[in-house]
């Protein structure tokens, strides 16, 4: 009886390649690498990236892990040539950076990385790239044939900024809803307005009003240079046929992404096509900011009733001010104000506006629990609480920025 030796095994293919100086650098991404593809992946350097990708080895490559840092900033141009000759070749690109700076995260992106990752990678968030890569979302594979939101340029829309203060107090609600009473007040000709969430990080506009986080939103952020009216609505998502949401990118992005020109084109570009533009500030003042509140109509500032509001309501005055900016331009508006039998409640209300120098005549009342259950449940107050004393309030704001858009038409 005899035996058959043996048959030696094929190696297993490379799938996917770290790219970096030296990758010894970056022990969390080895060990990622390592979990998700076994022995099923490869190292290069810098120099040896792009010849790799010429050769028959690189056909079966999915995707490149980049991972960069501060040591390899001055090559710019090196590392752009690298995405784009992975991109030329249909390779995915994943870019891991550790204490890089947003300018050149934001040309490395413009030139075609399909993912973003800081380093230190966060648990099983390189697992969750690759996922994403190999299965798109819903509304990625949707989008291979876009519907574009038809637009006419034919507007000179009305600026509506919203800013919260603090933290949790209401600009968002204000924001969405205030945008849906807007397009849905009106019995005869509704306005068209656009819904912007400029909180490039943790905005929330898509989740209060259920809809996609689009990747065009990102290529549109990163090459605002060629955008047009065209290429704005290929980004926008219908809320009910009715209001046009820019929503926050799927990923989160260095504030600064955006320079005051861009978000200036942004505004410019969403005014030329609609009648009322509504924009969600982030949280944090930014470079743009003052752009913000040049350009815009009404801005309105979110307030409670507490130390934390007053603190930073008077620290924003005196950076306003310091800076020779239109503090006075901010129309603020209290949220969870006391009800109107509670005078004691009444009394705080006016000793906080005088001493911080500011007018309160706009107070919203406590909504209860029901108003995080609509942004829970992706609806506005009108469609999951119309009776909600909030709605209510919301409504009649709505109304009176209509009424006094059609009283500034009429004396025209």
């Amino acid at each position: 009886m005899t035996s058959t030796p043996a048959q030696p095994t094929e190696p297993d293919p490379i799938v996917a390649c770290t790219i970096s100086r030296d990758v010894q650098n970056f022990d969390l991404l080895i060990e990622d690498m390592e979990t998700i593809l076994g022995e099923s992946w490869g190292d290069l350097g810098f120099e040896e990236a792009l010849p790799f990708l010429t050769q028959p080895d690189a056909a079966q490559l999915e995707y490149v892990a980049m991972a960069i840092d501060a040591v390899d900033e001055p090559d710019l141009a090196k590392l752009g040539a690298i995405i784009t000759g992975a991109k030329e070749r249909g390779v995915k690109v994943i870019l891991i950076a550790e204490d890089v700076t947003p300018a050149s995260l934001h040309q490395l992106l413009r030139l075609g990385a399909d993912e973003f990752i800081p380093y230190p990678l966060p648990e099983g968030e390189l697992a969750a790239a690759v996922e994403r890569l190999r299965t798109p979302p819903p509304e990625i594979i949707a989008e291979e044939k876009p519907r574009a939101v038809k637009l006419k340029g034919d507007g000179d829309g009305i600026l509506i900024a919203v800013q919260a203060i603090a933290g949790g107090c209401g600009a968002s609600t204000l924001a969405t809803n205030l945008a849906y009473e807007l397009v849905t007040a009106p019995k005869e000709r509704a306005p068209r307005v656009c819904l912007i969430d400029l909180g490039l990080q943790f905005g929330s506009v898509a989740t209060y009003l259920d809809l996609p986080r689009r990747e065009s939103v990102l290529e549109l952020l990163s090459d605002i240079d060629s955008m047009d009216g065209e290429s704005f609505g290929q980004a926008l998502v219908s809320f009910e046929n009715k209001l046009q949401v820019f929503t926050s990118p799927a990923d989160i992005l260095p504030l600064d992404i955006l320079g005051p020109p861009d978000v200036k084109k942004l505004l410019d570009v969403a005014r030329e096509h609609f009648d009322y533009v509504i924009v969600d500030m982030p949280g944090t003042l930014v470079n743009w900011t003052e752009t913000v509140l040049t350009e815009a109509q009404v801005y309105f500032a979110m307030v409670e009733l507490d130390m934390r509001s007053a603190q930073n309501t008077l620290r924003l005055k005196r950076a306003l001010m310091a800076e020779d900016l239109p503090f006075d331009k901010l129309r603020f508006i209290l949220n969870r104000a006391p009800k109107f039998t509670d005078l004691q409640g009444k009394a705080r209300v006016k000793r906080m506006a005088d001493s911080l120098g500011i007018a309160l005549d706009v107070q919203f009342p406590d909504g209860g629990k029901v108003v995080m259950q609509a942004c829970d449940h992706g609806l506005p107050l009108a469609n999951h609480a119309a009776k909600n004393p909030l709605r209510k309030e919301i409504s009649k704001l709505a109304g009176s920025l209509l009424a006094l858009d059609n009283s500034d038409a009429e004396a025209a």
